[in-house]
């Protein structure tokens, strides 16, 4: 893989990213550490730490950024470092490779994109590598607050996912498809969820276990509209979760939440207007960010959270 370094000489083995310019920690870490239920990883110190599953292969690493702008990834458990698959992965949740040039060159000329891109300069619209993970997240989080999002993805999380254990801390790992399809709702009657989001995601399980979806399937579909259609007939997921994966997992760069409730009270804090927007002024206003509608909407996001 291009742009990484290894280094293995000394315990534990760590590689070396170069980041791009439009890069800034902090704000990445501001938006990684905004709610204390998250259970996916830990910000200390500046650095994460967390489990990284790709297949049967559980990796525990350390990233943190050093003053020359290097993403530095320590090894520490797990799969050994030789593998590529999980600075893959790092640079896909990081969307590293994206060139965000063009984004900021039209959103400082846009009213409404001005203000959160001063704000977030350089945050990178981190995304859910993992389709079941992302699938779950979006479903979990439909038509509820934030806050009781992320109780419900710790509960559901800290049930039937797996751990790794480093220096008397435990970090989990996203329950797997393969066993949540084995799952009835009444084994997830203890997580404060709808036993319809139970279906939900019990019915997307066994749809990734039988190989009817996968994220390797969507990608070939390839057009936006195409993909978007196919994950909507599944049963729970509806324009908005559909659109979320399309963001944050599947990265289309002009998947667009148009129903968004943060993104339409973002739109009114920003524009200080005394009503909420309608669909059709969302949609004039968004007539600029063609192609980077995922990013505009994930930069409005921040202003509220």
């Amino acid at each position: 893989m291009t742009n990484l370094r290894k280094t293995c000489e000394e315990e534990p083995c760590k590689v070396i990213i170069p980041l791009p310019e439009e890069f800034d920690l902090r704000v990445n870490l501001g938006y990684l550490e905004r709610n204390k239920n998250e259970c996916m990883y830990e910000v200390e110190n500046n650095t994460i730490t967390r489990v990284i599953a790709i297949g049967e292969i559980q990796t525990l690493v350390q990233i943190n950024v050093n003053d020359k702008n290097q993403m530095i990834v320590h090894f520490l458990a797990g799969k050994p470092c030789e593998t590529t698959d999980v600075i893959r992965y790092i640079r896909e949740w990081f969307d590293l490779d994206n060139d965000l040039t063009p984004f900021y060159q039209m959103a400082n000329a846009d009213p409404l994109l001005k203000l959160p891109v001063e704000n977030f300069w350089g945050l990178r619209l981190i995304g859910i590598p993992d389709l079941f993970e992302a699938l779950c997240w979006g479903v979990l989080g439909q038509q509820i607050n934030l806050n009781f999002a992320y109780s419900l993805k710790k509960q559901f999380v800290e049930k039937f996912g797996e751990s790794m254990e480093w220096e008397e801390k435990k970090y989990w790992i996203f329950p797997t498809y393969k066993r949540i399809a084995k799952l009835t709702p009444i084994d997830l009657a203890d997580i404060k969820m709808t036993v319809k989001k139970s279906e939900y995601i019990i019915g997307i399980a066994q749809l990734m276990a039988s190989g009817e979806l996968s994220k390797k399937k969507l990608r070939e579909i390839g057009d936006f509209k195409d993909v978007e259609k196919n994950l909507i007939k599944i049963r729970g997921i509806g324009p908005w979760t559909a659109n979320y994966v399309l963001m944050r997992c599947l990265r289309f760069p002009n998947a667009f939440p148009i129903d968004d409730v943060g993104l339409i009270n973002a739109i009114k804090t920003v524009l200080t207007m005394d009503r909420k927007p309608s669909k059709d002024e969302i949609l004039k206003l968004s007539i600029p960010w063609r192609n980077w509608e995922s990013y505009a909407t994930f930069y409005l996001w921040r202003i509220l959270y």
